[in-house]
């Protein structure tokens, strides 16, 4: 009887590491190659443009279990790309991303909604030009599994969120040029 109950002592032992092993949260590097947020406004009411920005960093801090996570995002500001050179030094200039006193962009997450298993909407404060304001993503899709190449745990997520460019002291033209710009996120991470 005593063996029995040291073999149950020990396999609630067992379970219990395992399952706390399992709830750690886990830091996610952001992949720079699958990782380039897009922005798009209206121009003029000819067309709705689009744009990236190729540089970016972060971290995702990611605990299934408990169903939480935390989102920190920097942007190289000077890294957008609208497909004309001329005019990414244009919107790097004073009127726009004035990048020459605020080189980088910033997101970083105050709330995580879960539905079910999965974020749904990701609460933060972003800041450009140095001014910070609140904002929500809208997650998209959501993707958690083992990175068939790299063979490590990965995840993947779109979210997209719309901001007035005003807001943030860019809003030359407008309304002309739309002040509302979207801003879509397609991340990938990695974990570390």
């Amino acid at each position: 009887m005593k063996t029995i109950r040291n073999l149950s002592f020990a396999a609630a032992l067992f379970t219990a590491a395992a399952t706390s092993a399992l709830a750690a949260p886990v830091t996610y590097t952001m992949d720079q190659a699958h990782t380039l947020p897009r922005f798009s406004y209206n121009h003029l009411g000819y067309s709705t443009q689009m744009s990236r920005f190729d540089k970016v960093n972060g971290t995702i801090v990611y605990d299934k279990a408990a169903k939480t996570a935390s989102v920190d995002v920097t942007i190289d500001m000077k890294s957008v790309d609208t497909g004309f050179p001329l005019f990414n030094e244009h919107i790097q200039g004073p009127d726009f991303f004035d990048t020459a006193h605020y080189p980088t962009a910033t997101f970083k997450s105050t709330k995580v909604i879960f539905d079910g298993d999965k974020p749904s909407k990701i609460e933060g404060n972003l800041t450009i030009k140095g001014i910070t304001k609140p904002v929500t993503l809208t997650v998209t899709s959501f993707q958690e599994m083992m990175h068939p190449m790299l063979k490590k745990d990965a995840i993947g997520a779109n979210a997209t969120v719309t901001v007035k460019r005003s807001e943030f002291n860019a809003g030359k033209y407008a309304p002309y040029v739309s002040d509302d710009v979207k801003i879509d996120i397609p991340v990938e991470a990695i974990a570390k």
